[in-house]
């Protein structure tokens, strides 16, 4: 009986072992490709986009929604069009949300649902009661093209997207104010913290702004354009501390009406930006940052600009 035992033990005990890999190395291998963000520069890979839909045509009052004037709609979505273009002319992965809530205008503005990370998306919880229900589309979409969601924002945390703001691997800006709260942000920080993120710099983000990407932003690894009469000290130091060169935007009027902060690096020293904000070219010019633009007047009715319409899901290490 004993001898049974033992042979039993051995033909069928559990001989299959943790695999000690992270999650981060089996990102190819489990959902097919590298779906990692850790900057807000290095060469980017995929992106996740609302192409304005029938829910900008139902909008009869700005106001309802937070816009400054209605869009005209055709004009609106061939300037979104020529903005995904210029994406997929630079080896950019365009993936879009394809079914979404009529009655929510601004989901074109994708940043505010996602927060990539080095192993997937976070799907983030809208602050506003008319933007809040866009999310679960989002993490429909994420799922058809198999984005992984490492966590979606619960109970009272409140977090956007452009809340966040990544400095290097090991680092990223976290905001508060109205659109994110404390437990949101701790939410957020739980999960990076095992992806291997050591330094949380916390930004207070001022009266008047909904967001980070409208006061500052990184143009190059180490070159970052800010609103300097609104950007913290205790965010600034850190910054440059880190050997960053900070470039003051020249220019209050195309950072209030241009949304000449709120860019996109399509790689490290190469931005897209809005069209209509030639001091601020000049002065990424100056310090050696390629500027394109793109025409995205009719979009920016709405309140937000090329960084608030873009969820980054890829970019290289």
């Amino acid at each position: 009986m004993e001898k049974a035992v033992k042979k039993a033990c051995n033909d069928y005990g559990e001989k299959w072992f943790t695999d000690t890999s992270s999650f981060e190395e089996n990102l190819i291998h489990v959902w097919g490709r590298k779906w990692s963000v850790s900057s807000e520069v290095e060469k980017l890979r995929a992106v996740l986009l609302r192409r304005p839909g029938r829910e900008i045509e139902r909008v009869t009052d700005p106001a309802d929604c937070r816009w400054k004037a209605l869009m005209d709609v055709e004009k609106a979505r061939d300037q979104h069009d020529a903005m995904a273009q210029i994406y997929r002319d630079h080896g950019v992965e365009v993936f879009y949300v394809e079914d979404q809530r009529e009655d929510r205008p601004n989901a074109l503005f994708m940043r505010d649902n996602v927060l990539g990370t080095p192993e997937g998306a976070i799907l983030c919880r809208q602050s506003t009661p008319f933007r809040r229900g866009e999310e679960r589309a989002v993490a429909a979409a994420l799922g058809k093209i198999g984005c992984p969601i490492v966590r979606t924002i619960s109970g009272t945390g409140v977090f956007e997207g452009a809340c966040a703001m990544w400095i290097d691997r090991e680092t990223i800006l976290l905001g508060t104010g109205v659109r994110a709260n404390a437990e949101g942000v701790r939410q957020v920080e739980e999960v990076l913290r095992p992806m291997g993120v050591k330094n949380f710099i916390h930004y207070q983000i001022s009266w008047g702004h909904a967001h980070l990407d409208g006061l500052m932003t990184p143009v190059d690894r180490k070159k970052i354009l800010i609103f300097p009469w609104q950007s913290p000290y205790d965010v600034v130091k850190p910054l440059m501390d880190r050997g960053f060169e900070i470039i003051e935007a020249p220019s209050i009027e195309e950072v209030k009406t241009g949304s000449a902060i709120n860019m996109v690096a399509l790689e490290p020293g190469v931005m897209l930006m809005s069209a209509g904000n030639p001091e601020t070219t000049k002065a990424l010019e100056k310090r050696g940052v390629e500027v394109i633009h793109v025409d995205i007047s009719e979009l920016r009715k709405g309140f937000g600009a090329l960084h608030c319409m873009t969820a980054f899901l890829a970019r290289e290490a």
